[in-house]
């Protein structure tokens, strides 16, 4: 079977194949009911654990409601170790010989991927929408701001997630199975959430670390929702905190436009395992 021969018909093709390999993904997600719940249970922990164990003895250096401050941290998280599943889950299908048998398909290079990506994004606003629920119900969190600028933040939320989703696409074609590709995801990416205002302010840190911590793009995007939640925040001292909205979009963009690439030109050049 030959590619369609016109622009038009190569852009139908490439989104039929996404959409089918998308759904292969969901069916996948359907199947395995007990790793969504471990992935949407772990971060309430968190919340229980800095919300009412830790929260008692942190103090907003500006004041507010510690609470308020932890749930865009939170929702960062959540979103940051999405990389995690989707290098996981790449390189597991790379083990098994399903990658290869996909390319052995008349199926669009890219649509293998971007179909994967999908899937794990429309994960992410599943994480996204109960984490709200629990911090509404669990820790008492309220967005304060407008109802566009609430949705702006979750909108910026899902855009990071989708980026470290590509982050971790990229990295399960290197590794050669799904536990090399957990320790070189979260090996990492959990010890770089907490270097970030996520759950404490950054004031306290010595000058050299706070340097490293302000410039994590993961302190941008917990900052930007925490302005368009209207949540309290921390002072800033450099300029990804003091405009963390232009900041996280343009990290995030960033990633995309590394990654991605990168993770097709792998893609493409994968050996067989």
């Amino acid at each position: 079977m030959e590619p369609p021969a016109t622009r038009a018909h190569r852009l139908r093709w490439a989104l039929s194949d996404t959409f089918v390999i998308a759904g292969r993904s969901f069916s996948q997600l359907r199947a395995q009911p007990g790793q969504i719940a471990a992935e949407l249970v772990a971060p309430v922990i968190m919340t229980i654990l800095f919300g009412y164990v830790f929260g008692s003895a942190i103090s907003l250096p500006g004041g507010g409601d510690y609470r308020d401050y932890l749930m865009p941290g939170i929702f960062m998280q959540v979103m940051a170790l999405s990389a995690v599943a989707a290098a996981t889950s790449v390189a597991e299908d790379m083990a098994r010989g399903i990658i290869d048998r996909f390319r052995a398909q008349p199926i669009a290079r890219m649509a293998v991927l971007a179909g994967r990506s999908f899937a794990d994004m429309s994960k992410d606003w599943l994480s996204l929408a109960t984490m709200s629920v629990c911090g509404l119900l669990i820790a008492g969190w309220r967005p304060h701001g407008t109802p566009l600028g609430t949705l702006a933040g979750f909108a910026l939320l899902a855009l990071f997630g989708y980026a470290m989703i590509w982050l971790g696409t990229y990295i399960g074609l290197l590794v050669k199975n799904g536990a090399q590709a957990d320790a070189a995801t979260f090996g990492w990416l959990f010890p770089m959430t907490f270097l970030a205002n996520a759950f404490v302010p950054l004031e306290g840190l010595p000058g050299w670390l706070r340097a490293i911590a302000d410039w994590n793009p993961m302190s941008a995007v917990v900052s930007a929702a925490r302005e368009l939640f209207g949540n309290p925040g921390s002072a800033a001292a450099s300029w990804p905190l003091r405009h963390p909205v232009p900041a996280s979009l343009c990290w995030s963009l960033l990633i995309i436009a590394v990654f991605a690439p990168l993770a097709v030109r792998r893609y493409r050049t994968a050996a067989p395992r």
